[in-house]
């Protein structure tokens, strides 16, 4: 007997839906287990890469910003800067991806008026586990390690 996840196709084509009509998408909150999974509720730690960029601003402004920063979160690793762009790494303690991610996206937002941040929006965002990002260097690809620490240009 074949088991298939609630929603989910079959093989046969098969569906109970009328033709044209759309499925309906579900979602797992973030922390739900699986049926026989243990619950992860422990915090763990996450390599975050964050990518901001916008209008050129003063090389001087965004360095002393973003030096502003590490000093207001010492968590910060390293800050790479240009007067367009720029680059934050740090890891960060959550239980979930979703966790960690949701402070990411908040981090530039809410500092840009202590920390004098140029008004640039995150353009990318990387959160991966601690076992990942090791595996990463190890093999030689992925995100350096975030030395030397600091705040430096491009």
């Amino acid at each position: 007997m074949r088991r298939v996840r609630p929603g989910a196709a079959s093989r046969g084509g098969g569906t109970s839906r009328p033709a044209g009509e759309e499925r309906t998408l579900t979602s797992v909150a973030a922390g739900d287990t699986y049926q026989g999974e243990e619950p992860k509720d422990l915090p763990r730690l996450w390599h975050v890469t964050l990518s901001v960029s916008g209008d050129e601003a003063p090389l001087n402004d965004v360095r002393r910003s973003l030096e502003q920063l590490a000093h207001d979160h010492p968590f910060l690793l390293t800050s790479r800067y240009a007067g367009d762009h720029a680059e934050i790494r740090y890891w960060e303690e959550a239980r979930d991806l979703h966790d960690a991610a949701a402070v990411a996206l908040r981090l530039w937002g809410e500092h840009r008026q202590t920390a004098k941040l140029p008004p640039w929006e995150i353009v990318g965002l990387e959160v991966i586990d601690r076992e990942t990002y090791h595996q990463r260097i190890a093999e030689g690809y992925g995100p350096q390690p975030a030395t030397p620490v600091g705040v430096h240009p491009f």
